[in-house]
């Protein structure tokens, strides 16, 4: 499980080190792709295989379905932790996320978000502004 919220850099080669606490999840094969609200997000090799196939599975009629595919598909590349723990984020990917130097990385449950680290801290200040209106739709879903 993967929880909490970790300040760290990109270095030149555009490497980012994983939580030491995130790693072991990770050690066995990992994804990394766009993610919504422009941020990156980092799937263990299981968990990638299970959205792969929801994905794959998706209409392929339907233009929001491809358009969806092609976003979290064709981004998609290995991110298997080195041995001191980084992944490396292409240069494309950093691009789509507004990433620069400085990001959070961010554990939710199952999988990892990578977020610029200003872009972040405008998210949660707008989602924690809004948290009561969230909390109320929510609600709706069983939550």
């Amino acid at each position: 499980m993967f929880i909490g919220e970790y300040n760290h850099s990109v270095d030149v080669k555009g490497r980012v080190a994983i939580p030491v606490k995130f790693r072991k999840n990770l050690g066995r094969g990992a994804v990394v792709t766009r993610g919504l609200d422009n941020s990156l997000v980092v799937y263990p090799a299981k968990e990638w295989k299970a959205m792969a196939e929801k994905l794959a599975a998706l209409p392929i009629t339907q233009s929001n379905t491809r358009a969806f595919s092609r976003l979290m598909l064709a981004g998609a590349m290995d991110a298997t932790p080195d041995g001191q723990g980084r992944v490396m984020l292409p240069e494309y990917l950093r691009e789509y996320a507004g990433i620069t130097k400085n990001v959070v990385v961010a554990g939710l449950y199952n999988r990892v978000e990578i977020w610029d680290e200003e872009a972040w801290k405008r998210y949660k200040t707008s989602t924690e502004k809004d948290s009561n209106a969230i909390a109320e739709q929510m609600s709706g879903l069983g939550v």
